[in-house]
Protein backbone atom coordinates (compact mmCIF):
# COMPACT_ATOMS: atom_id res chain seq x y z
CA UNK A 1 0.00 0.00 0.00
CA UNK A 2 1.51 3.28 -0.85
CA UNK A 3 1.82 6.10 1.93
CA UNK A 4 -0.43 8.78 2.42
CA UNK A 5 0.58 12.36 2.29
CA UNK A 6 0.66 13.93 5.82
CA UNK A 7 -2.56 16.88 6.58
CA UNK A 8 -0.62 19.67 7.23
CA UNK A 9 -3.53 22.40 8.17
CA UNK A 10 -1.75 23.80 11.07
CA UNK A 11 2.01 23.43 9.83
CA UNK A 12 0.60 25.66 6.89
CA UNK A 13 -0.81 27.88 9.44
CA UNK A 14 2.83 28.41 11.25
CA UNK A 15 4.19 28.84 8.16
CA UNK A 16 2.23 31.93 7.12
CA UNK A 17 2.64 33.30 10.63
CA UNK A 18 6.27 32.48 10.65
CA UNK A 19 6.55 34.73 7.46
CA UNK A 20 4.79 37.41 8.93
CA UNK A 21 7.02 38.10 11.51
CA UNK A 22 10.41 36.18 10.50
CA UNK A 23 12.28 36.93 7.29
CA UNK A 24 12.36 33.67 5.73
CA UNK A 25 10.16 32.18 7.77
CA UNK A 26 13.20 30.32 9.66
CA UNK A 27 15.40 31.70 11.75
CA UNK A 28 18.33 29.61 9.60
CA UNK A 29 17.87 29.73 5.82
CA UNK A 30 18.65 25.55 5.11
CA UNK A 31 15.10 25.32 7.59
CA UNK A 32 13.01 27.03 4.86
CA UNK A 33 9.86 26.04 4.06
CA UNK A 34 11.18 26.32 0.40
CA UNK A 35 13.61 23.54 0.81
CA UNK A 36 10.68 21.51 0.47
CA UNK A 37 8.04 20.31 -1.40
CA UNK A 38 4.87 22.58 -1.40
CA UNK A 39 2.75 22.18 1.13
CA UNK A 40 4.49 19.58 2.92
CA UNK A 41 7.20 21.53 5.41
CA UNK A 42 5.88 20.69 8.87
CA UNK A 43 6.49 22.60 11.98
CA UNK A 44 7.72 20.91 14.94
CA UNK A 45 6.04 20.90 17.98
CA UNK A 46 8.47 18.84 20.05
CA UNK A 47 11.13 15.50 19.38
CA UNK A 48 12.49 12.28 21.46
CA UNK A 49 15.03 10.28 20.77
CA UNK A 50 15.55 9.64 16.09
CA UNK A 51 11.50 10.86 16.36
CA UNK A 52 10.01 14.34 15.82
CA UNK A 53 6.48 14.95 15.85
CA UNK A 54 4.63 18.18 14.09
CA UNK A 55 2.04 20.30 15.01
CA UNK A 56 -0.63 18.53 13.16
CA UNK A 57 0.50 15.54 15.66
CA UNK A 58 2.38 13.48 12.43
CA UNK A 59 5.27 11.50 13.50
CA UNK A 60 8.62 11.27 11.24
CA UNK A 61 11.87 9.60 11.86
CA UNK A 62 13.94 11.86 11.46
CA UNK A 63 17.70 12.76 10.14
CA UNK A 64 20.02 15.65 9.58
CA UNK A 65 18.49 16.58 13.47
CA UNK A 66 19.54 19.97 14.09
CA UNK A 67 21.24 20.59 10.90
CA UNK A 68 23.36 17.78 11.95
CA UNK A 69 23.87 18.70 15.56
CA UNK A 70 21.86 16.46 17.33
CA UNK A 71 24.05 13.51 17.02
CA UNK A 72 22.50 11.58 19.92
CA UNK A 73 19.18 11.97 19.46
CA UNK A 74 16.59 14.82 21.12
CA UNK A 75 16.34 15.12 24.54
CA UNK A 76 19.27 13.14 25.55
CA UNK A 77 18.76 12.49 29.22
CA UNK A 78 22.13 12.11 29.97
CA UNK A 79 22.55 15.82 28.79
CA UNK A 80 19.38 17.39 29.35
CA UNK A 81 19.93 16.08 32.96
CA UNK A 82 23.42 17.63 33.32
CA UNK A 83 21.86 21.08 31.67
CA UNK A 84 19.19 21.22 34.34
CA UNK A 85 21.96 20.44 36.83
CA UNK A 86 23.32 24.16 35.85
CA UNK A 87 19.98 26.26 35.51
CA UNK A 88 19.51 25.62 38.84
CA UNK A 89 22.94 27.35 39.93
CA UNK A 90 22.85 30.51 37.46
CA UNK A 91 23.69 30.81 33.54
CA UNK A 92 26.19 33.65 33.45
CA UNK A 93 28.25 35.78 35.66
CA UNK A 94 30.11 38.74 36.07
CA UNK A 95 33.33 36.84 35.87
CA UNK A 96 34.01 33.67 34.43
CA UNK A 97 31.98 30.12 36.28
CA UNK A 98 34.35 27.26 37.40
CA UNK A 99 32.08 25.48 34.43
CA UNK A 100 34.30 27.17 31.92
CA UNK A 101 38.09 25.88 32.73
CA UNK A 102 36.28 22.18 33.60
CA UNK A 103 34.51 22.20 29.65
CA UNK A 104 38.53 23.91 28.63
CA UNK A 105 40.14 20.86 30.28
CA UNK A 106 37.54 18.59 29.01
CA UNK A 107 37.70 19.79 25.27
CA UNK A 108 41.25 19.70 25.33
CA UNK A 109 41.61 15.89 26.74
CA UNK A 110 39.47 15.31 24.22
CA UNK A 111 40.88 17.26 21.29
CA UNK A 112 44.33 16.36 22.43
CA UNK A 113 45.56 18.14 19.54
CA UNK A 114 44.95 21.34 20.26
CA UNK A 115 46.75 23.09 23.45
CA UNK A 116 43.91 26.39 24.18
CA UNK A 117 40.00 26.69 23.15
CA UNK A 118 37.86 29.45 23.53
CA UNK A 119 34.43 28.87 23.60
CA UNK A 120 31.17 30.78 21.54
CA UNK A 121 27.49 30.16 20.51
CA UNK A 122 28.16 29.43 16.97
CA UNK A 123 30.09 28.20 14.02
CA UNK A 124 30.62 31.68 12.35
CA UNK A 125 32.20 33.39 14.92
CA UNK A 126 34.46 30.75 15.52
CA UNK A 127 35.69 30.45 12.02
CA UNK A 128 35.66 34.57 11.49
CA UNK A 129 37.64 34.11 15.10
CA UNK A 130 40.34 31.73 13.70
CA UNK A 131 40.58 34.39 9.86
CA UNK A 132 41.29 37.26 12.17
CA UNK A 133 43.49 35.59 14.51
CA UNK A 134 45.61 34.36 11.06
CA UNK A 135 45.29 37.92 9.96
CA UNK A 136 46.57 39.45 12.57
CA UNK A 137 49.58 36.81 13.08
CA UNK A 138 50.67 36.72 10.01
CA UNK A 139 50.12 40.48 8.58
CA UNK A 140 48.07 39.25 5.45
CA UNK A 141 44.71 40.43 4.07
CA UNK A 142 43.69 37.23 1.70
CA UNK A 143 41.88 34.34 3.09
CA UNK A 144 42.03 30.89 0.93
CA UNK A 145 38.82 28.73 0.71
CA UNK A 146 38.18 25.52 -0.78
CA UNK A 147 35.64 26.21 -3.15
CA UNK A 148 34.18 22.58 -2.90
CA UNK A 149 32.23 22.99 0.28
CA UNK A 150 29.26 24.64 0.72
CA UNK A 151 29.49 26.94 3.85
CA UNK A 152 32.12 28.41 6.31
CA UNK A 153 30.76 31.78 8.25
CA UNK A 154 27.59 34.01 7.80
CA UNK A 155 30.08 36.83 7.94
CA UNK A 156 31.14 38.86 4.68
CA UNK A 157 34.68 37.14 3.93
CA UNK A 158 32.74 34.37 3.47
CA UNK A 159 28.97 35.17 2.03
CA UNK A 160 30.71 37.75 -0.70
CA UNK A 161 31.83 34.79 -2.07
CA UNK A 162 28.12 32.87 -2.81
CA UNK A 163 25.04 34.31 -5.01
CA UNK A 164 23.74 35.63 -2.01
CA UNK A 165 26.38 38.36 -1.77
CA UNK A 166 23.75 41.36 -1.67
CA UNK A 167 24.72 43.40 0.76
CA UNK A 168 28.63 42.77 0.83
CA UNK A 169 31.38 45.25 -0.27
CA UNK A 170 33.20 44.30 -3.21
CA UNK A 171 36.43 45.17 -1.82
CA UNK A 172 36.05 42.38 0.86
CA UNK A 173 34.49 39.74 -1.51
CA UNK A 174 38.16 40.67 -3.57
CA UNK A 175 40.24 39.46 -0.13
CA UNK A 176 38.57 35.97 -0.38
CA UNK A 177 40.03 33.52 -3.28
CA UNK A 178 39.20 29.96 -3.50
CA UNK A 179 41.15 26.48 -4.06
CA UNK A 180 40.06 23.35 -5.12
CA UNK A 181 40.15 19.78 -2.84
CA UNK A 182 42.18 17.67 -3.00
CA UNK A 183 44.40 19.29 -5.60
CA UNK A 184 47.62 20.57 -3.96
CA UNK A 185 49.45 22.13 -7.19
CA UNK A 186 46.24 24.24 -7.87
CA UNK A 187 46.35 25.25 -3.87
CA UNK A 188 49.76 26.12 -4.87
CA UNK A 189 49.08 28.07 -7.16
CA UNK A 190 46.65 30.30 -5.73
CA UNK A 191 49.51 30.63 -2.93
CA UNK A 192 51.88 31.70 -5.94
CA UNK A 193 49.86 34.38 -7.22
CA UNK A 194 48.89 35.96 -4.36
CA UNK A 195 52.57 35.16 -2.75
CA UNK A 196 52.71 36.87 0.56
CA UNK A 197 49.04 37.94 0.60
CA UNK A 198 47.27 34.91 1.92
CA UNK A 199 46.70 34.86 5.55
CA UNK A 200 45.10 31.34 5.86
CA UNK A 201 43.86 28.38 4.40
CA UNK A 202 40.13 27.19 5.03
CA UNK A 203 38.29 23.91 4.63
CA UNK A 204 36.21 21.16 6.11
CA UNK A 205 39.36 18.62 6.35
CA UNK A 206 36.56 15.96 4.81
CA UNK A 207 33.35 16.18 3.32
CA UNK A 208 31.32 13.60 0.99
CA UNK A 209 34.62 12.23 -0.10
CA UNK A 210 37.70 11.50 1.68
CA UNK A 211 40.97 13.14 1.15
CA UNK A 212 43.08 11.40 -1.30
CA UNK A 213 46.21 10.30 0.09
CA UNK A 214 48.73 12.68 1.58
CA UNK A 215 46.48 15.32 0.47
CA UNK A 216 45.80 16.90 4.30
CA UNK A 217 49.72 16.19 4.97
CA UNK A 218 50.02 17.82 1.54
CA UNK A 219 48.50 21.13 2.50
CA UNK A 220 50.09 21.15 6.22
CA UNK A 221 53.24 21.31 3.79
CA UNK A 222 52.47 24.03 1.62
CA UNK A 223 50.97 26.29 4.67
CA UNK A 224 54.65 26.20 6.29
CA UNK A 225 56.27 26.79 2.86
CA UNK A 226 54.35 29.54 2.42
CA UNK A 227 53.51 31.21 5.95
CA UNK A 228 50.05 30.73 6.24
CA UNK A 229 47.76 29.63 8.81
CA UNK A 230 46.06 26.05 8.24
CA UNK A 231 42.60 26.05 9.39
CA UNK A 232 40.18 22.90 9.97
CA UNK A 233 36.13 23.60 9.60
CA UNK A 234 35.55 20.63 12.05
CA UNK A 235 32.34 21.61 12.52
CA UNK A 236 30.51 18.24 11.13
CA UNK A 237 33.91 16.24 11.25
CA UNK A 238 34.15 17.02 15.00
CA UNK A 239 32.45 13.73 16.72
CA UNK A 240 31.02 12.46 13.61
CA UNK A 241 34.43 11.05 12.50
CA UNK A 242 36.13 10.79 15.44
CA UNK A 243 35.41 12.47 19.43
CA UNK A 244 38.93 13.78 18.27
CA UNK A 245 37.46 15.35 15.23
CA UNK A 246 39.10 14.57 11.60
CA UNK A 247 42.49 15.95 12.71
CA UNK A 248 42.80 13.19 15.12
CA UNK A 249 41.85 10.10 12.29
CA UNK A 250 43.86 11.33 9.96
CA UNK A 251 47.20 12.74 11.73
CA UNK A 252 47.21 15.94 10.61
CA UNK A 253 47.43 18.87 12.82
CA UNK A 254 46.46 21.93 11.86
CA UNK A 255 47.07 24.99 13.37
CA UNK A 256 43.26 26.34 13.92
CA UNK A 257 40.17 24.31 14.04
CA UNK A 258 36.55 25.37 14.66
CA UNK A 259 33.99 23.05 16.79
CA UNK A 260 30.27 22.85 17.03
CA UNK A 261 27.24 20.99 15.45
CA UNK A 262 27.44 17.76 17.53
CA UNK A 263 29.60 19.37 20.25
CA UNK A 264 26.45 20.45 22.55
CA UNK A 265 23.64 17.93 20.87
CA UNK A 266 21.45 20.73 19.77
CA UNK A 267 22.34 23.36 22.65
CA UNK A 268 24.49 26.43 21.54
CA UNK A 269 27.86 26.14 21.84
CA UNK A 270 31.31 25.98 19.50
CA UNK A 271 34.78 26.50 20.25
CA UNK A 272 37.71 28.01 18.20
CA UNK A 273 40.79 25.38 19.25
CA UNK A 274 44.55 25.56 18.27
CA UNK A 275 48.10 26.46 18.99
CA UNK A 276 48.73 28.06 21.90
CA UNK A 277 51.43 30.32 19.94
CA UNK A 278 48.38 31.69 18.14
CA UNK A 279 45.42 31.40 20.49
CA UNK A 280 47.44 33.24 23.16
CA UNK A 281 47.57 36.42 20.50
CA UNK A 282 44.26 36.72 21.63
CA UNK A 283 44.60 37.14 25.57
CA UNK A 284 46.85 38.97 27.91
CA UNK A 285 49.78 37.27 28.55
CA UNK A 286 52.15 38.73 25.09
CA UNK A 287 53.45 41.88 24.52
CA UNK A 288 52.34 41.74 20.68
CA UNK A 289 49.37 44.06 19.72
CA UNK A 290 46.06 42.43 21.02
CA UNK A 291 43.48 40.58 18.92
CA UNK A 292 39.72 40.82 19.55
CA UNK A 293 39.44 37.31 19.29
CA UNK A 294 36.12 36.15 20.64
CA UNK A 295 33.98 38.21 23.38
CA UNK A 296 30.31 37.02 23.58
CA UNK A 297 28.15 37.53 26.10
CA UNK A 298 26.56 34.19 26.12
CA UNK A 299 29.64 32.31 24.76
CA UNK A 300 30.32 30.57 27.95
CA UNK A 301 26.95 30.11 29.73
CA UNK A 302 27.08 27.36 31.95
CA UNK A 303 24.18 25.01 30.75
CA UNK A 304 25.60 25.43 27.06
CA UNK A 305 29.07 23.59 28.55
CA UNK A 306 27.33 21.74 30.86
CA UNK A 307 25.85 20.04 27.83
CA UNK A 308 29.32 19.44 26.13
CA UNK A 309 31.03 18.15 28.71
CA UNK A 310 28.20 15.31 28.88
CA UNK A 311 28.17 14.91 25.04
CA UNK A 312 31.90 14.39 25.33
CA UNK A 313 31.44 11.86 28.27
CA UNK A 314 28.80 9.84 25.72
CA UNK A 315 30.78 9.60 22.89
CA UNK A 316 33.64 8.64 24.91
CA UNK A 317 32.30 6.12 27.08
CA UNK A 318 29.54 4.92 25.00
CA UNK A 319 31.15 3.83 21.37
CA UNK A 320 28.83 6.73 19.77
CA UNK A 321 31.19 7.32 16.77
CA UNK A 322 31.48 4.07 15.99
CA UNK A 323 27.74 3.68 16.34
CA UNK A 324 26.87 6.15 13.75
CA UNK A 325 28.96 4.43 11.34
CA UNK A 326 27.41 1.13 12.01
CA UNK A 327 23.65 2.82 11.74
CA UNK A 328 25.19 4.90 8.50
CA UNK A 329 26.66 1.65 6.70
CA UNK A 330 23.25 -0.48 7.38
CA UNK A 331 21.21 2.43 5.80
CA UNK A 332 23.38 3.12 2.76
CA UNK A 333 23.69 -0.58 1.93
CA UNK A 334 19.68 -0.64 2.38
CA UNK A 335 19.13 2.53 0.28
CA UNK A 336 21.02 1.21 -2.64
CA UNK A 337 19.78 -2.08 -2.71
CA UNK A 338 16.07 -0.68 -2.74
CA UNK A 339 17.09 1.60 -5.52
CA UNK A 340 18.73 -0.69 -7.35
CA UNK A 341 15.52 -2.83 -7.02
CA UNK A 342 13.71 -0.15 -8.57
CA UNK A 343 15.87 0.76 -11.34
CA UNK A 344 17.13 4.14 -10.07
CA UNK A 345 20.43 3.08 -8.51
CA UNK A 346 22.33 5.47 -10.74
CA UNK A 347 20.01 8.10 -9.68
CA UNK A 348 19.27 8.37 -6.36
CA UNK A 349 22.93 8.27 -5.05
CA UNK A 350 24.03 8.21 -1.46
CA UNK A 351 27.33 9.57 -0.68
CA UNK A 352 29.38 10.50 1.91
CA UNK A 353 31.07 8.71 5.52
CA UNK A 354 29.03 6.53 6.72
CA UNK A 355 28.29 9.28 9.85
CA UNK A 356 27.31 11.43 7.40
CA UNK A 357 25.70 10.52 4.38
CA UNK A 358 23.81 12.50 2.24
CA UNK A 359 21.78 11.82 -1.11
CA UNK A 360 21.89 13.06 -4.71
CA UNK A 361 18.40 12.98 -6.91
CA UNK A 362 19.75 12.75 -10.63
CA UNK A 363 17.47 13.37 -13.79
CA UNK A 364 17.13 10.96 -17.50
CA UNK A 365 20.50 12.32 -18.03
CA UNK A 366 21.98 11.62 -14.62
CA UNK A 367 22.54 15.63 -13.91
CA UNK A 368 21.28 16.91 -10.27
CA UNK A 369 17.79 17.71 -10.40
CA UNK A 370 15.25 19.60 -7.91
CA UNK A 371 13.04 18.77 -9.56
CA UNK A 372 13.74 14.97 -9.02
CA UNK A 373 14.29 15.86 -5.19
CA UNK A 374 11.15 17.39 -4.93
CA UNK A 375 9.29 14.46 -5.92
CA UNK A 376 11.81 12.25 -3.72
CA UNK A 377 10.97 13.99 -0.69
CA UNK A 378 7.61 14.32 -0.95
CA UNK A 379 7.67 10.47 -0.96
CA UNK A 380 9.71 10.17 1.85
CA UNK A 381 7.49 12.39 4.09
CA UNK A 382 4.17 10.49 2.85
CA UNK A 383 6.44 7.78 4.53
CA UNK A 384 6.56 8.80 7.48
CA UNK A 385 10.32 10.09 6.76
CA UNK A 386 11.85 13.74 7.43
CA UNK A 387 15.26 13.75 5.67
CA UNK A 388 16.66 16.86 4.37
CA UNK A 389 19.85 13.96 4.15
CA UNK A 390 20.21 10.93 5.48
CA UNK A 391 23.15 11.83 8.47
CA UNK A 392 22.27 9.19 11.84
CA UNK A 393 21.87 10.29 15.06
CA UNK A 394 22.48 7.10 17.41
CA UNK A 395 18.80 7.33 18.50
CA UNK A 396 18.12 5.52 15.49
CA UNK A 397 17.19 1.91 15.88
CA UNK A 398 17.68 -1.08 13.25
CA UNK A 399 14.06 -0.74 12.69
CA UNK A 400 13.86 3.08 12.25
CA UNK A 401 16.68 2.67 9.19
CA UNK A 402 14.71 -0.69 8.01
CA UNK A 403 11.31 1.14 7.82
CA UNK A 404 13.32 4.08 5.85
CA UNK A 405 14.78 1.75 3.40
CA UNK A 406 10.74 0.63 2.80
CA UNK A 407 10.19 3.88 2.39
CA UNK A 408 12.85 5.09 0.31
CA UNK A 409 11.90 1.59 -1.44
CA UNK A 410 8.23 3.36 -2.28
CA UNK A 411 9.46 6.35 -2.94
CA UNK A 412 12.14 5.04 -6.03
CA UNK A 413 8.93 2.86 -7.43
CA UNK A 414 7.60 6.32 -8.00
CA UNK A 415 10.90 7.55 -9.22
CA UNK A 416 11.18 5.34 -11.99
CA UNK A 417 8.02 6.03 -13.09
CA UNK A 418 8.81 9.58 -13.29
CA UNK A 419 11.95 8.39 -14.83
CA UNK A 420 10.14 6.74 -17.98
CA UNK A 421 8.13 9.49 -18.32
CA UNK A 422 11.60 11.63 -18.54
CA UNK A 423 8.87 14.29 -16.49
CA UNK A 424 9.23 14.77 -12.70
CA UNK A 425 6.22 17.06 -12.61
CA UNK A 426 2.99 15.31 -12.20
CA UNK A 427 4.69 14.07 -8.97
CA UNK A 428 6.10 17.19 -7.42
CA UNK A 429 2.60 18.38 -6.30
CA UNK A 430 3.58 22.14 -6.94
CA UNK A 431 7.00 23.79 -7.40
CA UNK A 432 10.17 22.55 -6.93
CA UNK A 433 12.78 22.80 -3.34
CA UNK A 434 15.39 25.53 -3.77
CA UNK A 435 18.68 25.54 -3.21
CA UNK A 436 19.74 27.92 -0.42
CA UNK A 437 22.22 29.81 -2.07
CA UNK A 438 20.48 31.72 -5.19
CA UNK A 439 20.67 35.18 -5.91
CA UNK A 440 17.02 35.65 -6.17
CA UNK A 441 13.66 34.97 -4.07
Amino acid sequence: MNAQEPGLPRSRQANERLHALVPGGAHTYAKGDDQYPQDLAPVISHGSGAHVWDVDGNRYIEYGSGLRSVSLGHAHPRVTEAVRRQLDRGSNFVRPSVVEVEAAERFLATVSTAEMVKFAKNGSDATTAAVRLARAATGRPRVAVCADHPFFSVDDWFIGTTPMSAGVPAETDRLTVAFPYGDLAATEEVLTRYRDEVACLVLEPATHTEPPPGYLAGLRALADRYGCVLVFDEMITGFRWSEAGAQSLYGVVPDLSTFGKALGNGFAVSALAGRRELMERGGLRHSDERVFLLSTTHGAETHALAAAMAVQATYAEEGVTARLHALGERLAAGVREAAAGMGVGDHVVVRGRASNLVFATLDEHRRPSQEYRTLFLRRLLAGGVLAPSFVVSSALTEADIDRTVDVVAQACAVYRKALDAADPAPWMGGRAVKPVFRRLA
